[in-house]
């Protein structure tokens, strides 16, 4: 009951945005979203996706830095989801709960949320993919599900101005995680990932104002 409660909070954050600040969405690929578990690989450039999946992918648990379960409020609300929090300061250690965690979650028939990115991108920038995410799904042979978005057109990281727009989520393919090594999962996700941010990011240049191109 709680882990519904703290969904519909997230969904209240999302509609919030939505109202407040001009902030909408749309969702592209929805019907490549197993029904059962996976390994979700997303884009991270603002906190609005960590709302947003939630919903999005419900029944989900996220793999989140521990330090976010301290905030006041949210970080309480945030234990109620029951993530795999891990120690970012210990590389090793991190994986290993990953693994482990991640394996008993999707079990359960749970679908994990992973930003391999590790952090906030800005817009146009493409962080290391960490590994663990396409391990935990070679190790387990469940799926592996791109998700690519934009959020941080609209609500950037390190600043609290929010600008009104329309976030695109994309969610690729599944990719078949049988027989495959995790470096070229991982390689395989990124790629497609960064490759539709780009898309993107042409597209609202392409679309955007005569002013704003000058």
């Amino acid at each position: 009951m709680a882990y519904r409660i703290c969904v519909a909070w997230c969904g209240f954050g999302v509609w919030w945005a939505r109202i407040a600040c001009g902030i909408r969405y749309e969702v592209t690929g929805a019907e490549n979203i197993p029904d059962g578990a996976c390994v979700v690989l997303s884009k991270h450039e603002s906190a609005w996706e960590t709302l947003f999946l939630q919903s999005l992918l419900f029944p989900s648990t996220t793999v989140l830095k521990r330090e976010l379960l301290s905030i006041p409020f949210f970080g309480w609300a945030l234990r109620l989801l029951n993530p795999i929090a891990i120690n970012r300061g210990e590389p090793a250690q991190a994986l290993k709960a990953v693994l482990r965690q991640g394996e008993e979650r999707l079990a359960s028939g749970r679908r994990i949320i992973i930003f391999p990115e590790g952090t906030r991108a800005r817009p146009g920038e493409q962080l290391p993919y960490n590994v663990g995410g396409a391990m935990l799904a070679a190790r387990t042979g469940v799926p592996l599900l791109p998700v690519s978005l934009n959020s941080g057109d609209c609500w950037p990281r390190g600043t609290m101005l929010k600008r009104p727009g329309v976030i695109q989520v994309v969610i690729g393919a599944p990719i078949d995680s049988h027989g495959t090594p995790a470096k070229v999962l991982n390689a395989r996700a990124r790629d497609w990932i960064e490759a539709e941010r780009a898309t993107m990011s042409r597209i609202a240049t392409a679309t955007a104002p005569l002013s704003q191109n000058m």
